[in-house]
């Protein structure tokens, strides 16, 4: 463990990646900038991430085409190929959905998913030179590339798995927030702008407070579920905040996310004024 543990930390450390990152992620950016692309790559419909549900598929397959490469037979071959190729079908969204999480983050995190890209880059590669040397007959040498693309796509993975689970990277960020369910106060009425936003706290927790022009006060995590940014630092317009960061936009009054790369609402709270206070609770 401490070997894979310093492997992660060498390549968190490549420094000479991000001239090759900063040009690729922004060219993504662009790629991905009207709402309909962002919300579907980042999977906002489907109220998480789409990359992990996609990256099974052609994982699966191509760890089945092996299966079939040692216990097929001759018959084998057929199938092992028909795997390999719905494979490489497959890792084509698998590998967009990818950049579109990717192009989010900074170093080291973005080194990382670097390097993954390019394992499970080079690991297609292979499958397709499998594929192509199998259609010509020449069985063994088409396995042995298989055999060697599945060795890269189980690096590709635990590069992944460092990046969600130990780097946290797209993981909701509000998944851990706990508010009161009896009414608390956060801020004092004037403190509130009309048809403005504040920023208080409850519990340690920030909290983003909206009053309309009807004067209904709304309430929402202030800690963007995508990756942490600040909300009360970001631009509200048509009862909507975006977030700073990466251009996340959710509903003032429910918390419903608007624009991707955000897929898991806001909390969204009770909120009321009482006797000059403002007083938020979780909702009941």
């Amino acid at each position: 463990m401490t070997a894979l543990h310093d492997a992660m930390q060498r390549i968190e450390g490549l420094a000479p990646l991000d001239r090759f990152v900063s040009p690729v992620s922004d060219a993504v950016h662009r790629a991905v900038q009207p709402t309909t692309v962002r919300n579907t790559l980042s999977g906002t419909w489907l109220g998480h991430p789409f990359h992990p549900m996609l990256v099974a598929v052609p994982i699966g397959a191509w760890g089945m085409s092996a299966l079939f490469d040692i216990v097929g037979g001759k018959q084998g071959n057929r199938a092992a190929g028909t795997l390999i190729a719905a494979g490489l079908f497959t890792a084509v969204p698998a590998a967009a959905t990818g950049l579109n999480d990717w192009a989010d983050t900074k170093a080291p995190e973005s080194r990382v998913g670097a390097v993954h890209a390019a394992a499970n880059s080079s690991a297609s590669m292979l499958f397709l030179a499998s594929l192509a040397l199998r259609f010509r007959g020449r069985i063994v040498p088409g396995k042995a590339l298989s055999w060697a693309g599945l060795a890269l796509v189980g690096g590709g993975g635990y590069l992944g798995g460092h990046l969600t689970y130990a780097r946290a990277m797209n993981v909701n960020h509000t998944a851990w927030l706990d508010i009161p369910s009896e009414w608390t106060r956060v801020a004092g009425e004037a403190q509130l702008p009309e048809d403005g936003t504040l920023t208080a706290h409850c519990d340690g927790q920030s909290i983003l407070l909206s009053r309309g022009r009807s004067g209904r006060v709304s309430a929402i995590a202030a800690t963007c579920s995508h990756m942490g940014g600040p909300l009360g630092e970001g631009e509200r317009t048509a009862g909507c905040v975006t977030c700073p960061w990466h251009g996340s936009v959710f509903r003032l009054d429910d918390g419903t996310v608007v624009r991707g790369p955000a897929s898991s609402p806001q909390p969204a709270y009770d909120a009321r004024i009482v006797d000059g206070a403002v007083e938020i609770r979780s909702v009941r």
